[in-house]
């Protein structure tokens, strides 16, 4: 089995119209005046056709998203301008499953560089009755990497430039990813995650130094900070207020890149 996603680039004016323009890098049609502007990334799995290769001919994916997701798009915006993306994203993929078959596996939703909607997914099927909710935020911290209890020369050899006694700094990358339910996803989700992520992970540890001023990282009591130490602990400090909602939302998962090569997830 294959994994293949396609990503449709789009643009709608205010009066609800998408058509026109080829289907270029940018998108289409063309951005030409104020309105909606986004990014549907496709989900499909399956065999490929042992003739051609192919899983999907992604032009059938263009136009499915072209001919469902765009126009209701367009439409919600022109009707309900007010409506929630999270709310609204059950009724915009509707459309999709019927028309790409068995293999449709799920769409994210990208409303920015940094915030996403997305149906979750598993191997088999579609879960339509959960939405997640997917926020980017960065904060700079340094670290160092020493473990107390081996030897300093054991903590240069395994940690080499890492273990430099003043530590050293990164510039952090952290997405959160919040389940909620499809039919009724709590109001204000986007602010709630915003002000969570704000009070228990921003204002603790940005411009720290992680072994030195908090507590979950300290030489003392803490763990080692490394990514992987990084992601669980951001976890589990924000699971409990994220949870705490009515309707329930929950958090799934935070991941954390040090650098744009390296990052970790927790819970995997």
């Amino acid at each position: 089995m294959v994994e293949l996603r396609r990503t449709v680039r789009f643009s709608i004016a205010p009066d609800g119209s998408s058509e026109g323009g080829l289907n270029g890098f940018g998108g289409k049609p063309p951005v030409r005046s104020l309105g909606i502007t986004g990014e549907l990334e496709v989900i499909c799995r399956g065999e490929p056709d042992a003739r051609t290769g192919y899983l999907i001919d992604i032009k059938r994916i263009d136009s499915a998203v072209r001919a469902t997701f765009v126009p209701a798009l367009g439409r919600l915006f022109r009707e309900r301008p007010e409506t929630e993306p999270g709310a609204a994203i059950g009724v915009l993929l509707a459309g999709l499953p019927e028309a790409l078959g068995e293999i449709y596996a799920g769409a994210v939703w990208r409303l920015s560089p940094s915030q996403s909607v997305a149906m979750e997914t598993t191997m088999n099927s579609v879960d339509t009755t959960r939405v997640v909710l997917r926020s980017t935020f960065d904060l700079a911290a340094a670290h160092r990497l020493h473990v107390p209890g081996l030897s300093d020369e054991q903590n240069r050899e395994l940690f080499g430039k890492c273990n430099n006694r003043a530590g050293h700094g990164h510039n952090y990358r952290v997405e959160v990813c919040v389940s909620v339910p499809s039919g009724a996803p709590p109001s204000g989700m986007g602010d709630t995650i915003e002000r969570a992520v704000q009070d228990t992970i921003i204002a603790p540890f940005d411009h720290k130094h992680l072994n030195e001023d908090t507590e979950e990282f300290s030489s003392e009591n803490g763990v080692n900070p490394t990514v992987e130490n990084i992601a669980r602990v951001f976890f589990e400090k924000l699971a409990p207020t994220i949870n705490a909602g009515d309707p329930p939302a929950e958090l799934v998962r935070v991941t954390v890149w040090e650098t744009d090569r390296t990052s970790a997830a927790y819970p995997a």
